[in-house]
């Protein structure tokens, strides 16, 4: 399906999974498949370009997620995205926000299961790259059984490359987004089952999965696992990924090393007069669990906001767990 493997993916969230914090990921991992956060296909064609859609060579694999529900639009946001280099167009059919519901796209596509079919093929048509859909398995009343079906076979014949699912419903009505990513019960069995009727259609899963381990055990059902908010709030699960799950190596990476490879990265930022905390956010969550990673989420919290704040406040972030370390080992 792919020119890249797609075994481990970290899932599209917004305001989490901006370009600073796919570049820290990457440290972590070479190999687990990157996605950006939504970006509405308006916003592609008439937006700032760069700001929206640019990237560091590193991320490659790196798949660009699209929200919409106009075909035309759609083709020529794809377009747009396969220019600037991504690896997949994913289009979102499960996010259940407000401002999505308003939008008529997202989760409340698996209401029109013809119609997303009808954007896949606009973008097939226009690009050489993968186009993958990433839906739930049914909204509000729906049965799963039927809504997941019908849209897996309409976008099929469509020609979409891979099939994502989130294997819990949405409701559109009285759950708000974070409710919608937690209240649902989770229905891994469901996508289970999606595989088994598609043996020879790429089916991934995401949904409530917090270590590598756990993927493992659902990639023994599917073709992929897509990991979320466990890679952000704790990243350190994804120093394992390249060896547990791509067979590169027995050790995981190591999350010092990743992180100090972040200072040069911050430099970069201060020169072009970027505030750090950008960056630094997506970092507190990296030593959870260990001794220091207290103070270490303090000196980043409380430093990296601060005007003139520079790269060494990450070192003195990283010194909290280096004395920790070291105290420990003697």
């Amino acid at each position: 399906m792919n020119h890249f493997d797609s075994r481990l993916a970290i899932a599209p969230m917004m305001e989490w999974t901006d370009r600073h914090c796919r570049y820290f990921h990457r440290r972590l991992t070479s190999r687990a498949l990157l996605y950006t956060e939504m970006v509405v296909a308006d916003a592609v064609i008439h937006g700032h370009r760069e700001k929206l859609l640019g990237f560091d060579p590193s991320e490659h694999p790196l798949a660009l997620q699209i929200g919409g529900s106009e075909p035309a639009k759609l083709a020529a946001a794809a377009r747009i995205g396969a220019a600037f280099g991504y690896d997949e167009i994913n289009l979102n059919v499960g996010c259940p926000s407000d401002r999505v519901q308003s939008g008529a796209f997202g989760a409340c596509l698996m209401l029109e299961p013809r119609l997303v079919a009808e954007c896949v093929d606009a973008m097939k048509q226009v690009v050489d790259i993968p186009v993958t859909v990433k839906c739930r398995i049914g909204v509000d009343e729906q049965d799963p059984e039927v809504a997941l079906d019908e849209l897996a076979d309409r976008v099929l014949e469509a020609g979409t490359d891979a099939l994502w699912v989130h294997a819990r419903k949405a409701w559109l009505k009285g759950l708000s987004p974070k409710e919608n990513r937690e209240v649902p019960p989770l229905d891994y069995s469901r996508v289970y089952r999606l595989k088994a009727r598609l043996p020879h259609v790429f089916i991934g899963i995401n949904g409530g999965i917090r270590t590598v381990e756990e993927a493992r055990a659902h990639l023994d059902h599917l073709d992929g696992v897509m990991m979320g908010r466990a890679a952000y709030q704790t990243p350190g699960v994804l120093a394992g990924v390249d060896g547990e799950i791509y067979g590169e190596g027995e050790a995981p990476r190591d999350e010092m090393a990743a992180a100090e490879a972040m200072i040069p990265y911050l430099a970069d930022m201060v020169s072009r007069g970027e505030p750090i905390h950008r960056a630094t956010r997506h970092m507190l969550g990296l030593f959870h669990g260990r001794p220091g990673a207290r103070r270490f989420r303090q000196v980043l919290s409380n430093e990296a906001n601060l005007r003139g704040a520079g790269p060494e406040v990450l070192a003195r972030a990283l010194a909290e767990i280096g004395s920790r370390d070291a105290a420990l080992a003697a």
